[in-house]
């Protein structure tokens, strides 16, 4: 029964911000009064299924976390972890942090996470030993070799562009880490790829966008701004 199964929600927030072209990190932003990483922070700490919240974070910007922290009035305990020098190795150091039955990792630069997303993933560990978040490709997407030649064009009814939240049996989820060590991968679900175990992919929307450029940030602030007016409506 996933009920009985502990959880731990990790939000990464230990990157480098370098495609945002800003010069700071961009979840720590302000979108409608609120910092870009406040929303994840808010949306697990309200989740029933989430036991605790573990921050991967840049040790020079612990304190910056620590101020924001102190302005939230959240419920459940939050740790801070120092993160590593890519988003594999954040992701190692927090997992090791905690003993929870499953983790559930996140983007902190998607501020409009939905609290369907997280329960459909979770509760996809029923029967998957990972699950992810992600949505149909509106566009056909070419594979390339090393100088731009296609090599391949993939089935748009079945390419999916990958987001956050993703779900993972921890002591799995470890394991493969530490066996994948030295094979760079850009999400945790490629892991369990390399090792032949199935990830199950929640469908859902556009709106739930990473930050990732300035211009980002500016379609983010209409979908948040969305989010909480149905939140006012309820």
């Amino acid at each position: 029964m996933i009920k009985e199964k502990t959880v731990t929600a990790v939000i990464l927030v230990a990157g480098n911000s370098s495609r945002y072209g800003q010069n700071r990190n961009k979840n720590f932003e302000i979108i409608h009064e609120n910092t870009v990483m406040s929303y994840s922070l808010k949306a697990f700490d309200e989740n029933n299924y989430i036991d605790n919240i573990i921050i991967g974070a840049k040790k020079d910007e612990i304190p910056i976390i620590e101020d924001i922290l102190q302005k939230e009035s959240l419920t459940k305990s939050v740790n801070i972890v120092i993160g590593g020098d890519s988003r594999q190795e954040s992701v190692y150091h927090c997992i090791q942090e905690t003993e929870a039955d499953i983790v559930i990792i996140h983007d902190g630069a998607r501020p409009a996470i939905k609290q369907s997303y997280i329960n459909e993933c979770i509760e996809a560990m029923k029967d998957y030993k990972g699950a992810t978040v992600g949505v149909r490709s509106k566009d056909t997407i070419k594979i390339t070799d090393k100088n731009n030649i296609v090599v391949q064009s993939t089935k748009r009814s079945n390419t999916w562009i990958v987001q956050t939240p993703q779900c993972f049996d921890r002591k799995n989820l470890l394991a493969l880490h530490k066996k994948y060590e030295i094979e760079e991968v850009t999400d945790d679900c490629m892991l369990l790829e390399k090792n032949k175990d199935k990830v199950k992919i929640i469908e859902g929307d556009y709106t739930n966008i990473k930050i990732t450029t300035y211009e980002d940030r500016e379609i983010a602030k209409e979908f948040v701004k969305k989010s909480l007016a149905k939140q006012k409506e309820m």
